[in-house]
């Protein structure tokens, strides 16, 4: 059986949004499938903890077809095409590492960092990832943080970039604080009844909770993703539990589910 390569797989999208091509395909918009990059993201990153070599295989196939998919669009579009991403790309990956494509000795950014270690790499990355996008303050970094990410994702991202001035806490005990603070803070809103009030104080302990997943370096969507996982874990365990003991979930109170609860965590 023959093995398709890239350059088969773009000529089959290409076949795919050809006149003869498929109705649905045809139809897409870069609008209409840009979901679908997130949802294919996520399934890649689901094969990757399941480290299942065969579903990684699949996902990231599926990831490339957004990619291929979206140049293919822009190509009849007449705006850009698979080589123009590929080009920019790899141009991208020469210029931000100087150390390996032999410019590590170009003086012309004092920022540079003679590279030792990887910690050198990320920062040299930024210095020139700036000069590239000719950004001259810290905040318009943050403000490149894009929008779309998840919440957790991009609170962390934005924190990370603020503390490469020096804007972060010097300690965790300063961040146990903070998230004290904010805690009673959130008390005080809900006891006011002022929506606006709440969701304000809920996104400063979120935003907090997200610090402190940085001074434990612990990825807080992982973390989150992980606890939800266990959650659901436990549920079904419980449900389990209880339709054996002959009863439904929705006749107990909530005591009894609690030592249900308990046992199972044991």
């Amino acid at each position: 059986m023959n093995k398709y390569n890239f350059n088969d797989f773009i000529k089959i999208i290409a076949q795919l949004r050809a006149p003869d091509g498929c109705a649905w395909d045809r139809e897409q918009t870069h609008k209409s499938i840009k979901t679908g990059l997130i949802e294919e993201t996520y399934e890649v990153l689901e094969a990757i903890d399941k480290e299942n070599d065969s579903m990684m295989t699949e996902e990231l196939g599926d990831l490339l077809l957004q990619v291929v998919f979206h140049a293919q669009i822009a190509s009849e579009e007449g705006r850009f095409d698979i080589n123009n991403i590929i080009d920019n790309v790899s141009k991208k990956m020469i210029y931000r590492h100087p150390h390996v494509f032999g410019k590590d000795k170009d003086t012309s950014n004092n920022e540079l960092l003679k590279v030792v270690t990887s910690e050198d790499v990320l920062n040299n990355w930024e210095v020139l990832k700036k000069a590239e996008k000719n950004v001259t303050c810290q905040a318009d970094v943050l403000k490149n943080v894009p929008a779309n990410l998840p919440a957790l994702m991009r609170a962390e991202k934005v924190q990370k970039k603020a503390a490469q001035v020096g804007f972060d806490w010097d300690n965790i005990e300063d961040v146990f604080s903070k998230i004290e603070e904010e805690t009673t803070e959130l008390k005080e809103a809900y006891a006011s009844g002022d929506k606006d009030h709440i969701i304000e104080e809920m996104g400063d302990l979120l935003f907090s909770a997200v610090n402190l997943s940085r001074f434990v370096k612990t990825n807080p969507e992982l973390a989150l993703t992980s606890a939800t996982e266990k959650f659901i874990t436990r549920f079904s365990k419980l449900e389990e539990a209880v339709t054996d003991s002959g009863r439904k979930i929705e006749d107990m109170t909530l005591a009894e589910l609690d030592n249900v609860w308990n046992e199972i965590k044991k």
